[in-house]
């Protein structure tokens, strides 16, 4: 018995001994994240790490997610107590897109000639969060020096009246912002009629953030006009800031080196508490004018014969929500013809709201002769600026319709003989019935002076115009040539205008864009709109200039437009000066 056991034993630690490398060669491989739970100003760090060493390593694509760094790869391999430890893995580092359940999906890795794929992620990302504070980061230099706010013209408005919403970026020393911000959520406007107003330019500005200077940049402009009551919210605008700070570091000419911070800034939720329109006096005709307006029906004929049209237009025109109600329909006797009006709308929206008219067209046809009414029309709105309901009448109109049958109680409808105003035929008495003839000249025209004149003229005028054609030609500029010597002279005059504004930043760079731009259309035959790096390093080498002269050409251009975010010293713009100077010259010899 006992040897059974001992046999037992033994049999029992030999299958182990035989299974164990099998379990220590075990492979893995993982997805790991800093935080499943983050702000969306926050940065996320993913790792993908195996235990043995791999090849084709695939991440996934980071759907809602902006990749900040990455990917970093590091390697461990160590051996302790004689077993060897290997770790091998790759880092991103991800900032989120949007708020929600954001999810990391499959990487995959070949692995001694298999494929392996890591387990979903699931993170949730919240509202932006607040940060940990340290003065002597750069990270809380940006976040002290720079905001975004939201700034809106009332939070107490009316249903169906303009709100307007400024996004605005604040920032100040020492902080300089090297490109253009790019926007990771935008706001969406659900219980609003909405229009952004487009800004052709990002300019900065001297403006005042509590109490305190600031650069600012308007990012972007908003109409609104709600359309519930009750609190409505704003959704945020978030964006990912690129700055540059100074450290305490300085290179070898002892200047400071600057480094690049990547930042979140949001405007934050705003909340407007909609009025509903007051009850207390509301005309039974109202259809939901919100504004100031003026209201008219305009007749372009009062006199005409039967069968003939006439147009009668409902115009308003003001400002207000033009495009969000309906106009009054027109009344008119049944004896005339309507047809269905044409809408017509020129409104123009800017931050003062929608501006501009909009009216009906109708076309009337009447079938009678008489004298027919047109009923005067009201129109209802509410003016916000003195908070009561308003109301327009038309002025009464007569149309006078002559020449055509008399209506009869057979052919129109009994209520229309009252309006109708019946005619004598003494109007048909001023038509001539009978007429005189009188006999036309017979003479023949074939061999008379005249028919000999008329053939020969247009034989004398065709040999008069090649003379003509040709000193037209001769006398006549080139229009491509007009063009190119005023484009040529408006870039002598804007690098001139920019050399006499070298103390204003914003003068400077505006001239010496345009400067840079004329001289192209000069040059290259190009108009403005066709401007972009590459087609101008293309033109410029076909023209044979040299590959270091389009560089230096374009990077004058994006000098120009960094310098509308980040502030300028006057070493820098006099180096750009005689930069453009040099450029323009040398490739005019190269031309």
């Amino acid at each position: 018995m006992q040897r059974a056991l001992h046999f037992r034993y033994w049999l029992q630690l030999g299958l182990l001994l035989l299974a164990a490398p099998q379990l220590w060669g075990q492979v893995s491989f993982e997805a790991r994240v800093s935080n499943k739970k983050l702000g969306i100003n926050e940065r996320l760090r993913v790792d993908f790490v195996m235990n043995e060493n791999g090849d084709n390593f695939t991440p996934p694509k980071f759907e809602g997610f902006r990749v900040m760094g990455g990917p970093n790869q590091s390697i461990s391999n160590s051996y302790v107590n004689g077993r060897r430890s290997f770790s091998k893995s790759f880092t991103y580092f991800l900032t989120p897109m949007r708020k929600g359940q954001l999810t990391i999906k499959q990487a995959t890795v070949d692995i001694g000639g298999e494929q392996y794929k890591t387990t979903p992620l699931q993170v949730q990302v919240t509202e932006a969060v607040a940060m940990p504070k340290d003065p002597n980061s750069v990270e809380y230099l940006a976040d002290q020096n720079m905001h975004l706010v939201a700034e809106v013209s009332k939070r107490n408005p009316y249903l169906n009246e303009r709100v307007t919403v400024q996004y605005k970026l604040y920032f100040r020393n020492p902080i300089k912002i090297s490109q253009a911000p790019r926007e990771m959520e935008s706001p969406k406007f659900v219980d609003f009629w909405s229009q952004n107003i487009k800004i052709p330019q990002l300019r900065i500005e001297q403006g005042s953030y509590k109490g305190e200077a600031y650069n600012v940049v308007v990012w972007r402009k908003t109409v609104l006009y709600p359309q519930k009551t009750g609190k409505l919210v704003l959704e945020p605008l978030t964006l990912n800031v690129t700055a540059e700070l100074p450290t305490n570091r300085r290179d070898f000419f002892g200047d400071r080196i600057m480094r690049q911070v990547n930042r979140v800034v949001t405007a934050g939720e705003l909340r407007l508490n909609v009025k509903p329109l007051p009850e207390q006096g509301k005309p039974d005709d109202f259809t939901g004018a919100v504004g100031d307006f003026n209201f008219d029906v305009l007749l372009n004929k009062k006199m005409l014969k039967a069968s003939e049209s006439f147009q009668a237009r409902i115009k308003v025109s003001g400002s207000g929500n033009l495009t969000l109600f309906k106009l009054p329909k027109l009344k008119v006797p049944n004896t005339l013809e309507v047809y269905e009006p044409e809408h017509k709308e020129d409104v123009k929206t800017s931050l003062r709201g929608m501006q501009g008219t909009i009216q009906d067209t109708y076309t009337i046809v009447p079938q009678y002769q008489g004298k027919y009414p047109i009923s005067p029309l009201t129109f209802s709105y509410f003016n916000p600026k003195t908070k009561r309901y308003e109301k327009a009448v038309s002025q009464n109109f007569v149309v006078d319709v002559f020449e055509g049958p008399l209506a009869t109680n057979g052919n129109a409808p009994q209520s229309t003989p009252s309006n109708v105003i019946p005619t004598t035929n003494a109007n048909f008495k001023f038509i001539k019935l009978k007429a005189q003839w009188q006999q036309m000249n017979s003479q023949p025209l074939w061999g008379t002076k005249r028919f000999y004149l008329l053939l020969i003229s247009p034989i004398f005028l065709l040999l008069m115009m090649i003379p003509l054609r040709r000193w037209q030609q001769s006398h006549v500029p080139d229009v491509q040539s007009q063009k190119q010597k005023a484009a040529s002279k408006r870039a002598r005059r804007f690098l001139a205008r920019a050399k006499k504004n070298s103390v204003n930043k914003t003068l400077f760079y505006e001239a010496l864009e345009a400067a840079l731009h004329n001289y192209l259309k000069s040059k290259l035959k190009i108009e403005t709109t066709d401007f972009n790096k590459e087609t101008i390093e293309t033109l410029l080498r076909d023209k044979g200039v040299d590959a270091d002269l389009s560089k230096g050409f374009v990077a004058l251009l994006g000098n120009c437009e960094q310098a509308r975010y980040a502030p300028s010293s006057e070493v820098q713009i006099q180096n750009d000066y005689e930069a453009a100077v040099r450029t323009i010259t040398q490739i005019d010899r190269k031309l």
